[in-house]
């Protein structure tokens, strides 16, 4: 690396650090200019911007990793791609081509090289990239322009202390509406949830569950995050439903569930009021990879999985072999791996 950067990498949080240089691309008059990487990390657009009054915006999160060679690696970066183009289509904005995603976050963490934390600390090169609706527009419609931009920050490893068990309380409220957005990863769908976690926060809890909204009797999030469960004939399951985000994380989860782990893994309804059919829960997505679900409240009942102390064994062996495979400790399935050259 040219660049030295005075950082205690060792006790990184998860908080915005502004790095040297992020990719910023426009789309106007039907297509994406090429974008450029800039150092500027304001953007000045106009106050009719669709983004601030009708919410036309998505985004995605992903993470670069130095392995214990010093290489660094991308994992699933065209699984965000394409989930951001499915989030793009929803809301009707200009999709970003896969290979120009790729090419953005590969410019974006070669640029920043020197804030990619070494290989031991738990940390990683956290990368956002977003896309907005700009422009000015002041009646309910597209946007007339749109913004692609990918920025980055080191952060540290998400468990202080270690991995270890949190509680939740099942939300009165719903994440998403039957066929609505909640398949995308759209901005609105997170301002929602800002008051239902707050309360769960006020209560003691961590975070809280949200059910389907249709019947609300099925497990559909955990937060911001995807569910999974252990069941007692040791099966990997996890739910499957409209409205409920595709998790790059989960969706790698099934395979290393079965593949690494021998287990039978399966997306299907997980019934609030059967949680005696899990010896172990967790949350999963890419700030935490998963985090252990000691209890759920429900009705006034805290339903404990394996231990509010401690880690069940599978979940445990679920995140040391998926952080081995991100770190390169582990050899991944055929394309898994984007290497940054």
């Amino acid at each position: 690396m040219s660049k030295t950067v005075n950082i205690d990498w060792n006790n990184l949080g998860f908080k915005y650090m502004k790095t040297d240089l992020r990719y910023i691309a426009r789309w106007k008059d039907g297509k994406w200019d090429e974008g450029k990487l800039v150092k500027d990390n304001q953007i000045c657009i106009s106050e009719a911007s669709n983004v601030f009054h009708y919410g036309q915006c998505c985004f995605e999160g992903l993470k670069a990793y130095r392995t214990r060679e010093g290489d660094i690696q991308l994992f699933r970066v065209d699984q965000n791609a394409k989930r951001m183009q499915d989030s793009c289509r929803r809301i009707m904005m200009p999709e970003v081509t896969v290979d120009q995603f790729i090419d953005a976050c590969m410019q974006v963490v070669k640029a920043n090289e020197a804030y990619v934390p070494p290989y031991g600390t738990g940390a990683t090169l956290y990368l956002r990239p977003f896309v907005i609706g700009v422009g000015d527009v002041i009646g309910v419609a597209p946007a007339p322009e749109y913004i692609f931009s990918v920025f980055c920050l080191p952060v540290g490893a998400y468990f202080k202390g270690g991995l270890a068990p949190v509680n939740f309380t099942v939300s009165e409220h719903d994440r998403a509406a039957p066929f609505g957005t909640g398949a995308a990863k759209v901005g609105g769908n997170y301002a929602a949830s800002l008051m239902p976690h707050e309360i769960a926060r006020e209560r003691g809890f961590a975070d809280c569950i949200y059910l389907d909204p249709l019947t609300h009797n099925k497990i559909e999030e955990v937060g911001a995050a995807n569910f999974f469960g252990i069941t007692r004939d040791n099966r990997f399951v996890t739910p499957g439903s409209p409205s409920i985000l595709p998790s790059v994380t989960r969706k790698a989860l099934l395979e290393v569930a079965k593949s690494y782990l021998g287990m039978e893994a399966e997306e299907r309804d997980v019934y609030i009021d059967r949680l005696e059919e899990l010896t172990e829960a967790g949350a999963c997505g890419t700030a935490a990879v998963i985090t252990p679900i000691g209890g759920i409240e429900y009705k006034g009942k805290l339903h404990v999985f394996y231990s509010e102390t401690e880690v069940g064994p599978v979940t445990r062996k679920l995140y040391e072999t998926l952080t081995g495979i991100q770190f390169g400790d582990i050899e991944a399935p055929e394309g898994w791996i984007f290497k940054v050259k």
